[in-house]
This record gives structure tokens, C-alpha cells and sequence, in this order.
């Protein structure tokens, strides 16, 4: 049986804010997420492939802002409070030093309400692919600059930068974070 994320129409709910993070914080043993219309998404846990590719991945990016000291980076565990109004979790995201220093103490407390400058959401089996590619664009629209969506299971990369078309490149593959976090570069083989 394969398990996908349950998305809840909270219309005559209108959780605020601050009920939103009480019922993250009461449910620890659950990850959720709030799209821009209010609806509630709980997400499925990972199995063992995705959770040790988004490990990697995290690896990969953290070990490049600690030689470069550019900014600071985040696992899925991580809400952010996007301008739109959703709370999303991106597998891995990035910000840039300045712009998380500008935020209070109680905004990096709680869900800051920040769109990273770059994301990477990985596909696992359970994830539906047009719901990711709605997410990525959220990204963007949110004000992300760079994003990378991996698809193991079609052996790709969508690439999604600001002003830019979609660019899908096949595995393998080497991505690099642009301008947006130099000296991140990262050569994906087959998954």
C-alpha cells in the first residue's frame, strides 16, 4: 500500500497562526504543512532510500556554508512562514546570513516568517509529482531564488530559478547554486 500526504480543507476552521504552531508542537510525531488557502497537509513519513538521500544532501549543503559562512541551512523539519501566507517544509533549504540576521529572536524561534533564497525538494515514493511542481512555483512566486527538485524515480532534476524557465536535466548530473550560494556545486549520479 503506498501512503500519500493527506491534505485537510480547513475552510470553517481558520487556524491562526499561532494554532498552527501550538498543533505542530502538540504533534511532534507528525509533519505538517500549510498551503496558502489554509488547507492542512499532513505528510507521510519517508522510508530508509529518501531519509538517507535528504541526510546526504543536507550533509552536502551544510558542509558548504560552513566553508563559505554565507548564510545558514535548514532541514525538513523546518517551517517557513512563506509572504502567501502558507507554511511549507522544504527537504533542505538556505538563507542567506544577512537576511536571517534581520529576522528577530522569537521570528528564528518559532516559524520564521522568511522564503529561503534556494530549496531542494527530493521525490520520495509517496510524494505526487504535480503536487511538488505546485510547490516549487510557490517557492518562486514566495520569492526563492533558486530551487532543485529531484526526481529519482524518472531520473531527473528540475531546476527553478527566478525569471527562468523550467530546465529538467536526466541523471547524472552536475548542479551548481549559481549565484545565489556560490561554491555549491553538486554532482548527482543515478538514484
Amino acid at each position: 500500500m503506498v501512503t500519500t500526504s493527506l491534505t485537510l480543507n480547513l475552510d470553517t476552521v481558520h487556524l491562526t497562526d499561532e494554532q498552527f504552531y501550538q498543533l505542530c508542537q502538540n504533534n511532534r510525531q507528525l509533519q505538517f504543512e500549510r498551503t496558502a488557502k489554509g488547507e492542512l497537509i499532513i505528510m507521510p513519513p519517508v522510508g530508509g532510500e529518501s531519509g538517507n538521500r535528504e541526510a546526504d544532501l543536507i550533509i552536502d549543503l551544510g558542509i558548504c556554508n560552513r566553508q563559505t559562512a554565507l548564510g545558514y541551512t535548514f532541514s525538513s523539519s523546518t517551517i517557513f512562514k512563506l509572504p502567501n501566507g502558507a507554511d511549507r517544509s522544504p527537504d533542505a533549504a538556505w538563507i542567506q546570513r544577512e537576511r536571517w540576521e534581520a529576522l528577530t529572536p522569537e521570528q528564528r524561534r518559532k516559524f520564521p516568517p522568511i522564503a529561503p533564497d534556494f530549496v531542494i525538494e527530493l521525490r520520495s515514493a509517496t510524494d505526487d509529482l504535480q503536487m511538488l511542481r505546485q510547490k516549487m512555483q510557490e517557492y518562486l512566486d514566495a520569492g526563492v531564488k533558486l530551487g532543485w527538485l529531484i526526481n529519482p524515480q524518472q531520473q531527473q532534476v528540475e531546476i527553478y530559478c527566478q525569471g527562468q524557465n523550467v530546465e529538467v536535466r536526466n541523471l547524472p548530473t552536475e548542479l551548481s547554486g549559481e549565484n545565489v550560494l556560490p561554491g555549491f556545486n553538486l554532482i548527482l549520479s543515478c538514484y
